[in-house]
């Protein structure tokens, strides 16, 4: 029997062999592309090229793609555990030719691996072509009909007609479409199970039919629809094919479910040996298993490749499968967190095809773990509270969970409301999702987490000559159009005060991307100007967005594109940048990996997976980057072929980012520059013995004109973003913050530039001001808060002992409430008005203190407001009688007041007399 692996590699060497260039799978995060919530197809990462917008420098492709549809559009979530062959996460297997070959080389090469490289039984494959639909004005794709019978010899009652639905493929309302050919394959009769749709026939195309499962789809995109419906034929015919790799293994290894082949054997074993329910031991709980082993892959491959759970958009879609696979954990009587244990089985079996699970897995499972934690906390009540609820529905009555009901397992528990309603489906219920609604109408975005990335795709937008971007010299360029809403326009005039987005025939404007945000600056002509407050790339197109100040602006016009002075300081957070993330690993050494970064002028920001950083680990970091910027060395970019650029020795490159073929490398230092750095000397710089700063080491005398740090390259990295020329033009490097972001990851915000002078000034500016508070130095700042927290800790120490003296306390009950009368071994009064404050609390209406030493008495008398404004007894009148007898006096507020004596030994006559006294008064 195949393996898993092997039909996976024997899939892309087929193609391989017929001059395909097998291309990595991209991210489940889709690159630059807002309109999806996950990759969701093996065309995603091509999807500029037939659009027109991009090429690449291969013309027939072939790869396995991760996939996961559980939002939007495309949505398996529902299916997935109930029938054995639906996933939210897969792989999808395809090849693609642009303008290349078409139907008749696709046709027949599917038909040649099928049948004689795999040898399925011809007797059970089915073709089905697009049948046409008046309606549209499509006729029926008599070509692939045609090709199927005579180039392949499949049987000619196979070859059936589909529907538009089901044979006619749209990217979107416009764009690229055309007629697709599915190939599916006849499971047999016993695969039929009509329980999940009852009354549905076993055929073809059927929804929810089990016995004929679609395995191939393959693709003909040879039109172009515009706004009006109408198609053209495209001038450049694609292909561009898919198949699910987990049904095609089922097929071939002869299972009857996805879930018996060895893509799922792992995790269900473990999965046995960790609950003790053997699997196919009961429909409920194979349900679980499947709906567990579907949603761990899910939820291992979307967190390694960076999407973390959150509370909207795609996390909050992972956030869902992942709660739903811990609820459905209860059924295998897993109730402590278990999913991230899941992680090494996926890790140990996909690893090698997807390195990002080995390299990310111990993010992943901390992570996982996290969420799990969570949510477990919560689970069991929340099931109670949905059980309890679904026992109370009347007999005969609406059968519906309440919103009220449902809301409050959102709010309180953390239920998505979608694994309610299935708990609700299992007990013959549904929930009243109005009434949610109305209990929680802001929080529906949530629940449809797809419905904000839902966005039309403006097409048929012209390339633009970016080559320029580097150099932010001003340049001529020629109005092509702008973009106004969802539309190109290419002709007529904009006004004064009117907002678009230019497109311009070339530009020097860097497009946001990478990290990097995109460029403002101005475009300028005759009487006008257009002020671009970003710039945005739309596949080949750079879109310079801005408004009109003045004057009018035509489709042809010559502007002169000046980039604003904003682009150096980009240039400096973007190296600024790269001499971080080196930083880093000299400091935190392998645990840092890159996990997105945002380019600025006014600030940096890296994100990066490690655990916290200390403070030294801090300081070095932002040493060690500003000795590469006193070294002034130099950064230098080379383009060079992708392949041979990943070969450079310690070359660095963005996890799921998509770089283009040619690539451009960044490299900082790696040569002499006459300039020799600061010496770290161990710990970076000396601090100065008395002084406000700090000191460079003499350097130690290098050889040949080289440090040791000039002499080695500090980074190299595959980037698109604009650079400096030399390191000393940064000026400055100042770390704001480091804090958490997600579990694992770390973030670092930094200045660099006259920002980090003014941040530095602002901060020296605040210390001068601490220091003339504190009437002391700026560099005797710390020794003397040090002093101040000395003496607190002292005082409080003082009041701690004090209190813990208060054991000598005579309690007196009156009418008022009560009094209490305390002594203590101290004399300090901060003391003693805590103990006072303490005994207070406790309940007491009035309070004397008393210490004494050798020398000298202290008395402190407190009372509540409530008694003085009775009108009573003031706290001054008291403690002026307590201190006669010891030779003293004293006075304050009514309700606070302090005294001495000089007489220690008549301190039991004074607490007697104060005694007599307040008894007196209170009655």
């Amino acid at each position: 029997m195949k393996t898993s692996s092997d039909i996976r590699r024997e899939f892309i060497e087929f193609f391989r062999q017929r001059g395909h260039a097998h291309v990595p799978s991209s991210s489940l995060l889709p690159a630059d592309d807002p309109t999806l919530l996950f990759a969701n197809a093996g065309m995603n990462q091509f999807k500029d090229v037939f659009l027109g917008a991009g090429r690449r420098p291969y013309t027939r492709a072939v790869n396995s793609q991760k996939c996961i549809r559980a939002g939007g559009k495309h949505n398996d979530l529902e299916d997935v555990g109930h029938d054995t062959y639906h996933h939210t996460f897969f792989e999808m297997l395809g090849n693609w030719s642009f303008g290349d070959y078409f139907k008749a080389e696709a046709i027949a090469w599917a038909w040649e691996l099928l049948t004689q490289v795999w040898r399925l039984p011809k007797d059970r494959l089915y073709a089905t072509v697009f049948g046409g639909d008046p309606a549209s004005g499509l006729k029926r794709d008599d070509e692939a009909a045609d090709l199927w019978a005579g180039r392949t010899d499949i049987r000619p009652e196979r070859i059936l007609d589909g529907s538009l639905k089901d044979n006619f493929w749209e990217m979107g309302p416009t764009g690229p479409c055309g007629p697709c050919t599915e190939i599916t394959y006849d499971m047999g009769q016993g695969a039929c199970d009509g329980s999940r749709h009852p009354g549905a026939a076993c055929a073809v195309n059927v929804s929810g039919c089990s016995r004929f499962v679609e395995i191939w789809n393959l693709v003909f995109i040879q039109f172009n629809r515009d706004e009006a419906g109408a198609l053209t034929p495209l001038p450049a015919k694609h292909v561009d094919t898919g198949m699910g790799f987990e049904r095609v293994t089922r097929v071939l290894q002869g299972k009857t479910s996805n879930y018996d082949t060895d893509i799922f054997a792992p995790l269900v074993a473990w999965l046995e040996k960790k609950s003790g329910v053997g699997y196919g031991a009961a429909a409920d709980t194979d349900v679980a298993f499947r709906v567990i082993a579907d949603h761990a892959r899910s939820v291992g491959f979307a967190i390694a490749d960076g999407i973390l759970p959150a509370n909207d958009g795609r996390g909050y879609v992972i956030r869902r499968i992942l709660r739903r696979a811990a609820r459905f954990g209860r059924k295998l009587g897993l109730h402590e967190p278990y999913m991230h244990q899941m992680v090494a089985v996926l890790a140990d079996q996909m690893g090698e095809v997807f390195p990002e699970l080995r390299q990310r897995q111990k993010v992943v499972e901390a992570t996982i773990l996290d969420e799990e934690t969570s949510f477990n906390r919560t689970l069991d009540r929340g099931i109670d509270l949905f059980e309890r609820a679904a026992n109370q529905v009347p007999a005969g009555g609406s059968k519906q969970i309440s919103g009220q009901t449902a809301f409050e397992l959102y709010a309180t528990f953390g239920f998505p409301t979608d694994l309610t309603q299935l708990m609700a489906a299992e007990c013959g219920l549904s929930v009243d999702m109005p009434g949610y609604e109305r209990e929680m109408e802001e929080h529906r975005k949530i629940s449809s987490a797809g419905e904000k990335f839902a966005a039309a795709t403006v097409t048929g937008l012209p390339a633009t000559d970016d080559s320029a971007k580097y150099n932010p010299a001003p340049i001529q360029a020629k109005v092509l159009g702008w973009v106004t809403g969802e539309k190109f326009v290419n002709q007529g005039n904009l006004a004064a005060g009117a907002e678009a987005a230019l497109v311009l025939e070339r530009t020097n404007f860097y497009g946001e991307s990478g990290g990097q945000v995109g460029d403002a600056g101005q475009l300028e002509w005759p009487g006008g100007l257009l002020a671009v407050r970003d710039t945005q790339l739309a596949g080949q197109c750079v879109l310079h967005v801005g408004k009109v100040e003045k004057g009018s602006l035509a489709v042809g016009q010559e502007v002169a594109a000046s980039v604003g002075p904003a682009r150096m300081d980009t240039r400096r957070n973007h190296t600024a940048t790269h001499l971080l993330n080196w930083a880093l690993r000299q400091t935190v050494a392998g645990d840092v990996d890159q996990a997105g970064s945002v380019v600025e002028p006014e600030r940096l920001r890296f994100d990066f997976t490690s655990g916290p950083l200390t403070k030294e680990q801090l300081r070095q970091v932002e040493l060690l980057v500003n000795q590469r910027v006193l070294a002034d060395e130099p950064v230098t970019v080379r383009v060079m072929p992708l392949a041979k650029a990943r070969e450079i020795p310690g070359v660095r490159a963005v996890f799921g980012e998509k770089y283009p073929d040619p690539v451009r490398v960044v490299s900082i230092g790696g040569g002499s520059t006459g300039v020799a750095p600061v010496s770290l000397g161990g710990t970076g710089f000396q601090p100065v013995q008395k002084g406000t700063g700090y000191k460079p080491v003499p350097h130690e005398p290098s050889v040949a004109g080289h440090s040791p740090a000039s002499g080695t390259t500090a980074s190299v990295e595959f980037c698109g973003g604009s650079h400096l020329d030399r390191t000393s033009q940064i000026g400055l490097f100042k770390i704001l913050s480091e804090e958490s972001v997600a579990r694992g990851v770390r973030r670092i915000t930094a200045l660099t530039g006259s920002a980090a002078v003014l941040y530095v000034q602002d901060l020296a500016n605040a210390a001068d001001q601490a220091a003339l508070l504190l009437r002391t130095s700026p560099d005797q700042l710390a020794p003397r808060i040090a002093a101040m927290q000395a003496e607190i800790k002292k005082l409080r120490k003082g009041a701690a002992t004090a209190t813990a003296a208060g054991g000598a306390e005579e309690v007196i009950q009156t009418p008022a409430g009560k009094v209490v009368i305390a002594q203590t071994g101290g004399t300090d009064p901060a003391a003693l008005r805590t103990l006072c404050d303490k005994l207070r609390q406790s309940g007491a209406v009035a309070v004397l203190a008393a210490g004494a030493d050798q020398e000298k008495v202290t008395l402190v008398a407190m009372l509540t407001e409530e008694l003085v404004k009775a009108g009573k007894v003031k706290a001054g009148d008291w403690v002026k009688v307590a201190a006669g007898p010891v030779g003293g006096s004293g006075g304050g507020k009514p309700t606070l007041a302090q005294a001495g004596g000089k007489d220690p030994a008549k301190l039991p006559e004074a607490l007697a007399v104060a005694k007599a006294w307040i008894t007196e008064k209170l009655g």
